[in-house]
Order: C-alpha cells, then sequence, then structure tokens
C-alpha cells in the first residue's frame, strides 16, 4: 500500500481494563491511501472444519516455557528470552521472527493478566497472517523495532459494495481519514475498538496500532474478554467469529493456527 506519512504523535489517556492500568497511545497520522490490490487473506485456503467442532491443535507454549513462565518484554533494546524460541519456529512456519517474539509475547502476558483464557501464539500468528502478513501489508517491511516501515491503513469503511459502513470515530487520528474509519496497524484494529482494547506490548509505555507488540497483545486481551477459553471449540470460534464475523475467515485462522501449531512441534522435538 503506497501511504505517504505525516508523522505526529497524539496523546491520548486509556484505561486498560481490568487492572486500573493507564497508558499513552501514540498514533501517527497517516494520509488516507489508494485502496491495494494485495490482500493478505487471498492467498490463505480456509480449511475445511466445522465452525465449532473442533480448536486448532495444542502449540508449544511461546518460548517453550511451561505455564509458570512469567510475560518477557519483546523490545529489542534488553535481552529477549524469546528470540532464539522466534529464530527456530520462523524458520519451520514461514512467519517473521520478529512478529513471532510479538505474538509470543501476547501469549505469555495473557497467560499471566488472564490464565484461564489460555490464548496461543499460533492463533494470534493466524490472525495476523489474515490481517497484514504479519506486518508486511502492501510492500511493508517490519522493522526490528516491531513497527511496519509504513503505516498498515485497510481501505475505507465506508459501505461500499462488500464493505461495511462505520462513520469516522477519531477524527483520522489513527487512519488519516476524517470522514470513514479504516482498520489500522498488523492486527487491523477500527480505531474505536484500538481505543478500548489498546496495550503496551513492548513495555515503552505507549498504545501503538502500528506496533506489533501493542497490537498483538490488544488482540489478546479482545480475545480473552468475557472469561472466554480459547482452548475449547466453542470458545475459540466464539472468539475468532468476534473478530471477524465470517466462517471463511475463521476457517482460513484455524488452518494457519494449525499449521503454525503443528509445524512449531519440531522445534520442542529438536
Amino acid at each position: 500500500m503506497a501511504v505517504a506519512v505525516r508523522l505526529g504523535v497524539v496523546l491520548v489517556v486509556l484505561a486498560v481494563a481490568g487492572g486500573g492500568t493507564w497508558l499513552v497511545t501514540r498514533a501517527s497520522a497517516p494520509v488516507a491511501s489508494p485502496t491495494t490490490t494485495d490482500i493478505p487473506a487471498l492467498s490463505v485456503k480456509a480449511a475445511d472444519v466445522r465452525p465449532g467442532s473442533i480448536a486448532p491443535v495444542s502449540a508449544v507454549a511461546a518460548g517453550g516455557a511451561d505455564q509458570q513462565t512469567t510475560p518477557q518484554s519483546a523490545r529489542s533494546t534488553t535481552a529477549d528470552p524469546l528470540e532464539d524460541w522466534a529464530k527456530k519456529v520462523a524458520a519451520v512456519t514461514g512467519v517473521p521472527a520478529r512478529a513471532l517474539r510479538a505474538y509470543g509475547n501476547a501469549e505469555l502476558a495473557m497467560r499471566s493478566a488472564d490464565p484461564g483464557c489460555r490464548i496461543s501464539w499460533a492463533t494470534l500468528a493466524g490472525i495476523g497472517r489474515i490481517e497484514s502478513n504479519h506486518g508486511q501489508y502492501g510492500g511493508a517491511v517490519l522493522g526490528a523495532d516491531g513497527r511496519p516501515s509504513k503505516p498498515i491503513i485497510g481501505v475505507p469503511l465506508d459501505g461500499s459494495s462488500g464493505v461495511r459502513a462505520i462513520s469516522d470515530t477519531d477524527g483520522g487520528r489513527f487512519d488519516g481519514d476524517p470522514v470513514a474509519d479504516r482498520a489500522v496497524g498488523p492486527m487491523q484494529f477500527i480505531p474505536s475498538t484500538w481505543r478500548k482494547w489498546a496495550a503496551d506490548g513492548n513495555g515503552d509505555g505507549l498504545g501503538d496500532p502500528q506496533q506489533i507488540d501493542d497490537a498483538a497483545l490488544a488482540a489478546g486481551r479482545y480475545l480473552c474478554a468475557g472469561g472466554r477459553d480459547m482452548a475449547t471449540p466453542s470458545g475459540w470460534w466464539s472468539g475468532i467469529l468476534s473478530y471477524n464475523n465470517s466462517t471463511e475467515y475463521a476457517q482460513k485462522v484455524f488452518g494457519l493456527a494449525d499449521g503454525y501449531a503443528q509445524a512449531a512441534k519440531a522445534v520442542r522435538a529438536g
């Protein structure tokens, strides 16, 4: 996606649900861009599985850790115990190691914050592949800081053919569009949804939907809402369909998550 960028910093105080924790959210102010024909989901085959019948295979815990592991920062400025794991899993899944660190960190953080949810890095990776090809949408390159080389901005949600109608909710702060909302970042959050579920996954004190650690953790929080157990068939399908109410979408995420989890078993075995 060819996106011209006007970098700006907008400070908005957000309450993170559950803990009374406050964070400041940073938003770039991109200029709304033309629609690209590079849609990551198109090349993904939907799994032949009946909704609600089964959950993806249980993935090896992020980092190969046991259930007592505490969440780790994914910042490249500190020693990251997920880095070696991510490199090994990247080799067998094709998911960029930097993206895997974000998905793994989100799993560990949610395991600590909401152990009953049992969200898996593999499910987050499946969503990330569908939504933005792991932060590489439209030729973007995912940097070491977890940000794409250019902002990832979806199509205008203006009610045109095949598109929902969602009027602007952020004044263009996150998506550069003052008329209609657009999904933003590697996990494609609608601005109003981001304001509710914003998270700080890399420990820098900010929540940025374009930063993959923050976006992955926000996705985990969203999927775990309401006491959902993402390791059960009913919980998993309910969560994914809440993210995008499309059976085909959920079947595609299922196939990806199941494939990533199966492939990662070779890392533990090795």
